[in-house]
């Protein structure tokens, strides 16, 4: 999972499976629609960070999201 590489089109689809599964107020969720929309490297390795600090239950839901 370290090396999992997420586009910024993913990221924006990342943020809108993780406002379902944790909330659009969650910081990670923030983070990644921040960096969907900016697409700066600080805001990429921010959100990028966040999403893998999740409880591993919450990456995978998000991630079988993305593939369903």
């Amino acid at each position: 999972m370290d090396d999992l590489k997420i586009d910024r089109e993913a990221m924006g689809r990342l943020a809108k499976a993780l406002t379902f599964i944790c909330g659009a107020e969650h910081a990670t969720t923030v983070a990644l629609k921040t960096a969907s929309e900016t697409g700066t490297d600080q805001d990429i390795k921010r959100a990028r960070t966040a999403f893998m600090k999740l409880k591993p239950s919450e990456r995978n839901a998000a991630l079988a999201m993305l593939k369903g």
